[in-house]
């Protein structure tokens, strides 16, 4: 494979782009809004590709302009941030939250939603999807972070998700359809909303302790995929079992909103995950966080986690929250459950299916502990970045603007202090985020590190 020329040999290949990595000699003698350029960093861009050491990153406006082994010629005006002995990766993605504020109760909680969404900008995610709130919460929160009125990542959103009456979440919020085509109305009125994905539960549960819960048929699935995309809007579905995925996928599903967790897959599947070029989200840390707070909720003790969550949040959660699921007979079934999806993640990974990171939470840390599990259940740092970063544009279908370090995608990063490839844990040696071509300032964060004397 061919790699990306140094100085020295730049005569040699002057005209060669490998990578979308731009070639010195260069100059922007022209500065747009701003500008800013990363210095002899190590770059890990997202893509699985091995890292590239000493290289030059320009950010002009909210896109990345150039990335270079050689010093780059910018503008006097530039901020620059020295990266030596630092590693860049893209901003990371977490494709499956749901945003607490929105579906506690009949009244919307706007400013807990903002925490949670500053939270993860902490964290260094840049981009979330929520894949079912309420549906007023949720796109009030999207429409100002994309007209900038607050500090936030990017927020993706479906709304209330669409399931068949007695199904999975068929809650106050979701969007109940029973019949085609007289559901076409009700789906109009969701897609006047203009929802970035597609949300659909098809899962009859009737494992663990859960009861026996209504299917959507099939071929309803079906028509509202098929209604969706004519509409130009991926779909992500809600499955628990193979033979359900295996079902949604060929009735259409964009992607999976969950890996099987009621037992371990079957080499076909997985051999089908990479043909069919489905992406799924991981979904490890919810199962997890249950067992851990029944058993080792020291965990909150984490820098991390006390950054990010009060000490009254904290308190609760180490007390009443781990006693209650102590007694939860969930809490246990997915103890045992979480390896079994964790093996079948990896499964996918290995046959080259794509996974793409979601917690099915709504914190930042809980999207760092995400990739932990990933790595724990056997996938490498440097598919477990990938996996963080671009596999979760996939899911978006937004590879061509996020989700790696390349030119001309939007400029979206974060610099890390420690080097995650040789510790995944270090992920949360965060020192810079840029989202946007912007620095985010992590100390005006509405965060309790942020509040204490």
């Amino acid at each position: 494979m061919m790699q990306i020329a140094s100085c020295k040999t730049l005569i040699l290949s002057v005209c060669t782009l490998v990578y979308a990595y731009s070639i010195c000699p260069s100059a922007h003698g022209q500065q747009d809004h701003s500008s800013v350029l990363i210095e002899n960093v190590t770059l890990i861009d997202g893509t699985g590709r091995p890292p590239l050491s000493n290289a030059f990153v320009l950010i002009l406006g909210n896109k990345i302009a150039e990335v270079s082994t050689c010093p780059i010629e910018v503008p006097a005006q530039t901020r620059r941030i020295n990266g030596h002995g630092k590693y860049l990766i893209p901003g990371l993605m977490d494709v499956h939250i749901h945003l607490e504020g929105g579906t506690e109760s009949t009244v919307p909680d706007e400013h807990l939603g903002i925490r949670r969404l500053h939270s993860y900008l902490y964290s260094g995610v840049t981009s979330v999807l929520d894949v079912g709130n309420n549906a007023d919460f949720i796109f009030a929160l999207r429409e100002k972070e994309r007209s900038g009125q607050i500090v936030s990542p990017r927020i993706f959103a479906a709304g209330g998700e669409v399931t068949y009456p007695g199904s999975h979440d068929s809650g106050p919020f979701a969007t109940l359809i029973e019949k085609w085509p007289e559901a076409r109305p009700t789906l109009d009125a969701a897609i006047r909303r203009q929802p970035d994905m597609l949300k659909i539960v098809y899962d009859e549960h009737g494992w663990g302790n859960r009861p026996l819960l209504s299917l959507m048929p099939l071929d309803l699935l079906s028509k509202v995929v098929e209604y969706y995309n004519d509409h130009g809007i991926r779909s992500i579905v809600h499955i628990a079992s193979e033979l359900r995925a295996r079902e949604a996928i060929f009735a259409g599903a964009d992607a999976l909103a969950h890996p099987p967790v009621t037992s371990p897959i079957s080499d076909d599947f997985a051999r089908l995950m990479a043909a069919k070029r489905i992406a799924m989200t991981s979904t490890l840390a919810a199962g997890d966080r249950r067992s851990r707070l029944a058993e080792h909720p020291e965990f909150l003790d984490q820098s991390i986690y006390r950054a990010v969550l009060d000490s009254e949040e904290i308190q609760h959660l180490k007390t009443e929250e781990s006693l209650r699921q102590q007694k939860d007979p969930f809490a246990k079934w997915w103890k045992l459950m979480t390896p079994i999806a964790e093996a079948n993640v990896a499964k996918i990974n290995a046959a080259g299916g794509f996974v793409a990171l979601g917690s099915d939470l709504s914190l930042g840390p809980d999207s760092l502990r995400e990739l932990e599990l990933l790595v724990e259940a056997g996938i490498t740092p440097t598919d477990a970045i990938r996996i963080g970063t671009l596999d979760g544009a996939i899911v978006l279908g937004k590879s061509r603007e996020l989700g790696s370090v390349q030119t001309g995608k939007l400029a979206d990063l974060v610099l890390l202090n420690a080097n995650p490839l040789t510790n995944i844990e270090n992920i949360t040696q965060i020192d810079v985020v840029i989202k946007d071509g912007q620095v985010i300032d992590r100390s005006k964060l509405d965060l309790p590190v942020n509040h204490r004397q």
